[in-house]
């Protein structure tokens, strides 16, 4: 490939490439570079929002680069004040321990595992003395701290900030210095800590690193960024039917952000012209939106997989096809049974019992396919079905006792 057309599929979806002549000329080179993102263990599951920056890591690894997946072990205990307005709790170091490997399990359903270097930045900063810390947190000053948009909001607002969560940028910085990066990835709200790398690196006589800031993946609801604590996730470890069901509730706009971020099938080229396609109505967008869907759940879970839940969202919302393709879930229940309103909320498929009445008196319910109205019907165990909550929310149920 040459120079330009890697520069292309690089830039594909990024934010901002400082600086792009700088890589232009690293790239020239003709070696592998070192591409160094840095993930903290704060949470144990990976959702599509984190693959953002892994599929770009993917893409290096493609272009023949060496990828570093940084696990910082060490940070974590400081704890990421990134867009933070207070102190966060640091994590402890068995809390750390133990989300690092769910991590490391997790990462290879994108990355090659055969040219990703997995290190911890507990590795030399556990070797680190007071006084050598103490010499890093000379290179800079608390006013250029300050400067960073999260520190001088909470210091305007009078909100405390730990002398600690001075030393992260320094430290994430530092770990670029020990790695020897060309090149780092990060979210557009890493990008102080970033430059933080390319500063220090210099200091200690480094070629300084390009920084590379992806986007942060607005979540299901196309608004707010994906996040588990708003709900507008898809995990990379749901059933291969969550992450098809949930792909398909996306808008039209938010598929094609989805489609530049999430997409190694739909190349640039191919995504302009699919965009034409649908603007003269030779392509239904949902058409698009499944193709998508079906990439993603291959990617965690393998064709066959992906083929059975595309199968099975056919077949309870087109009606096409064998419901049976859908996975069946047990649900238990009391033995004397519930009533539809409880049944859909134990199933998942209302957020409450009141919500569930809602929907029956909108006709938005079916069992099997079929309209369901009757609130006061009782389920017992041993019944099996499709539950369905609208177009595009449904199960297949089995009822069962403790």
């Amino acid at each position: 490939m040459s120079t330009q057309a890697a520069l292309d599929l690089i830039a594909r979806g990024a934010d901002e490439i400082l600086k792009p002549e700088e890589l232009a000329k690293r790239l020239d080179e003709g070696r592998p570079l070192r591409i160094k993102a840095g993930f903290d263990p704060t949470a144990p599951d990976l959702h599509l929002g984190h693959t953002v920056l892994l599929n770009k890591m993917r893409q290096f690894q493609d272009l023949g680069h060496q990828v570093i997946f940084l696990i910082g072990d060490f940070t974590g205990m400081i704890g990421d004040p990134t867009g933070k307005n207070a102190t966060r709790k640091p994590l402890t170091r068995e809390d750390v321990l133990a989300n690092a490997e769910t991590y490391a399990e997790q990462v290879f359903k994108v990355l090659d595992r055969e040219r990703t270097e997995v290190r911890f930045n507990s590795e030399w900063f556990g070797k680190m003395s007071a006084a050598d810390m103490i010499k890093l947190a000379g290179q800079h000053t608390v006013a250029r701290m300050l400067e960073r948009d999260d520190f001088s909001k909470r210091f305007a607002a009078h909100q405390s900030i730990a002398i600690h969560e001075f030393l992260y940028p320094l430290v994430q910085g530092y770990d670029s210095v020990a790695l020897e990066a060309d090149v780092e990835l990060g979210g557009t709200d890493q990008k102080f800590n970033l430059l933080m790398g390319r500063g220090l690196q210099e200091h200690f006589a480094q070629k300084p690193q390009i920084v590379l800031t992806m986007p942060l993946l607005e979540g299901l609801d196309g608004v707010n960024k994906m996040s588990k604590s708003l709900g507008n996730y898809i995990g990379i470890d749901e059933p291969a039917i969550d992450i098809v069901t949930k792909t398909m509730k996306i808008d039209d706009t938010l598929m094609w952000r989805w489609i530049d971020l999430l997409s190694f099938d739909i190349s640039i080229g191919e995504a302009r012209a699919l965009r034409g396609d649908i603007e003269s109505g030779a392509l239904n967008p949902r058409d698009l939106k499944m193709r998508l869907a079906r990439e993603l759940a291959a990617r965690f879970h393998g064709a066959a997989a992906a083929e059975q839940a595309v199968a099975g969202w056919n077949a309870a919302v087109r009606g096409e096809g064998d419901v049976s393709q859908l996975p069946l879930a047990d649900i238990v229940i009391p033995a004397d049974g519930l009533r539809i309103a409880a049944l859909l909320t134990a199933a998942g498929l209302t957020p409450s019992n009141s919500e569930a009445n809602r929907k029956l008196k909108e006709r938005a319910v079916r069992i099997d396919g079929e309209i369901f109205e009757d609130a006061s019907r009782q389920f017992m165990p041993g019944f099996e079905g499709v539950l369905a909550v609208g177009k595009r929310t449904f199960a297949r149920v089995r009822l069962v006792t403790a």
